[in-house]
């Protein structure tokens, strides 16, 4: 009998997240309303010590509203990582500022501070990294460059829900942050995403921005968007936000495993004083990568995914803004990541198929 397939993801939606949908049908406030002003304040007493935060549509559309609030637009840089998903890039490109790419560090797959300050210019607005995997970037090295260069600093958390430094959450470090809310991150909402800020008036503009630039109606101060959350939307993330640390436990678990058993691949590093979420456990495996996932998925019935194979820089989306650009480490990166299976739907005998899997198709040469 051929073994169930062990999906790369898992969504988890239940019986309580059904209950709180028809509990807001049945108020006949579907809109924006009081459910998505309970999930603001709830979100930021769980994950951002209380900052101001704002809800939105997607996590693309916090990146896009926060760096507009904070003033990016036109003329300016934000140095952003290659090695992540396009929506980083192409938030700045939407404010019509310049993304400017840079590389990353081998360990964490997150930017690496001296690319950082080499690509610093009179034009540099602000750093924008990405925590990537669930794993918080540099945070100390980027706020001291910050501070020595002028510059702000934005955090993109989509993956990180609950991951720290140093005790710090991330989502705290910044100007702002977004996370996600996406249905297979770490928590969801269905779709949508969170913007933390670290002023009432940079988040009153995020407000306006996602309600058509008015705080009463008809009353329109600046042009906007609609990228309201809907009352649907925050009774879901509601019910979610109170499962979320078991769930994360679980993937921590889960992670431990895998580091414990796995052989003949490069298992994830955790940097000293970090705290990893794991939204995805990313294993390198140097030579045929893409033969190796083709084992796993045909021969073991393992699932897997590779984030990300076409670094930013090289999309046709973006080239244009990194033109003759070198990142050694993101295109290594990107030949040799895979994500295992890590979420908290999984069983021990799950995880020991995974191990098997891995061990096999590793010892083989894929």
């Amino acid at each position: 009998m051929t073994p169930d397939f062990i999906p790369p993801a898992k969504p988890i939606i239940g019986d309580d997240e059904r209950a709180a949908v028809d509990r807001v049908l049945r108020s006949g406030m579907v809109a924006q309303g009081p459910e998505v002003a309970a999930f603001e304040s709830e979100f930021a007493a769980h994950f951002v010590e209380g900052r101001e935060t704002v809800a939105v549509n997607s996590g693309t559309s916090g990146l896009h509203l926060g760096l507009l609030a904070a003033g990016v637009g036109p003329g300016d840089e934000v140095i952003v990582p290659s090695f992540t998903f396009a929506a980083t890039g192409n938030s700045v490109a939407l404010t019509g500022a310049t993304p400017v790419f840079v590389d990353i560090e081998p360990e964490t797959f997150t930017l690496d501070p001296a690319a950082v300050e080499a690509a610093i210019s009179s034009r540099t607005r602000g750093i924008l990294p990405v925590h990537l995997y669930g794993h918080p970037a540099r945070l100390r090295e980027l706020s001291a460059l910050v501070e020595k260069h002028g510059v702000a600093l934005y955090e993109d958390a989509a993956q990180a829900h609950g991951s720290s430094l140093d005790g710090r959450p991330v989502g705290t470090w910044g100007e702002f942050a977004m996370f996600s809310l996406y249905p297979t991150k770490n928590m969801t909402s269905g779709e949508g995403g969170m913007v933390t800020l670290a002023d009432a008036a940079t988040a009153r503009r995020v407000r306006l921005l996602r309600n058509q630039g008015m705080e009463k109606q008809y009353e329109n101060e600046l042009v906007g968007f609609n990228a309201r959350m809907t009352d649907l939307h925050a009774a879901i993330g509601r019910v979610q936000l109170t499962k979320v640390d078991g769930w994360t436990a679980r993937r921590q678990a889960n992670a431990a495993f895998l580091d414990q058993h796995l052989r003949g691949v490069g298992v994830p590093s955790v940097a000293a004083g970090a705290v990893h979420v794991y939204h995805q456990y990313t294993i390198r495996v140097p030579e045929e990568r893409d033969g190796f996932v083709t084992a796993l998925r045909d021969e073991h019935q393992v699932g897997s995914g590779v984030y990300y194979p076409i670094p930013n820089h090289r999309l046709r989306s973006l080239a244009h803004f990194a033109p003759g650009v070198d990142l050694p480490e993101t295109e290594r990166a990107a030949r040799e990541v895979v994500s295992l299976p890590v979420h908290p739907s999984l069983s021990q005998n799950d995880l020991e198929r995974i191990v098997a899997a891995v061990n096999a198709v590793a010892g083989a040469g894929a």
